[in-house]
């Protein structure tokens, strides 16, 4: 099982955007395996991916569901720095640490690292972030492992930090 669904997985642009309706891209692998989802709810996927899932998959080939969006260039996201006010909700919902910054100073993206989810816009509350066209059409395998290296770095972090507050927590609690 776990062997299939790392298969499915590597064809997955890994921008853990959750357009398919799964948090991560090994969820909807997970899925698509379990046959609880079909091949064609991955939208940077597009039609190459779902052509590449029924060939693994030996499942018929469905154009792309319009219900999880549409196909269309690779894009990466720009912050208009004047605008931007420090928020880090962005930061927050970047699940590859593509954007840098700090509370109440200017933020930016790491270009080279953003897989064009647009999980920082609906968060930014000055609408300073926009989507352009990624130079770079291609995603790569090197740059689609690289992603799911950094989300899963990115996964990691969360549970240390959410370890580390529980850990102080508990510790408060044992010396009151």
């Amino acid at each position: 099982m776990n062997n299939m669904v790392n298969k499915i997985n590597a064809i997955l642009p890994q921008t853990q955007c959750t357009r398919c309706g799964y948090p991560s891209c090994k969820e909807y692998a997970t899925a698509i395996f379990d046959n609880t989802a079909e091949i064609n709810q991955c939208p940077p996927g597009g039609d190459a991916g779902i052509l590449q899932l029924s060939q693994l998959l030996n499942k018929p080939v469905f154009k792309l569901n319009p219900i999880n969006g549409s196909i269309k260039p690779r894009q990466l996201a720009i912050i208009d720095e004047d605008v931007c006010i420090g928020c880090t909700l962005c930061i927050k919902a970047c699940p590859v640490d593509a954007i840098l910054g700090t509370n109440k100073m200017m933020h930016t993206v790491i270009a080279d690292e953003c897989t064009g989810c647009d999980l920082c816009i609906p968060v930014c509350p000055v609408d300073c972030i926009s989507m352009v066209d990624d130079i770079e059409q291609s995603w790569s395998h090197i740059r689609r492992d690289k992603a799911e290296d950094r989300y899963l770095a990115h996964q990691e972090r969360i549970a240390k930090t959410k370890r580390d507050r529980e850990e102080r927590l508990n510790q408060k609690s044992i010396v009151t």
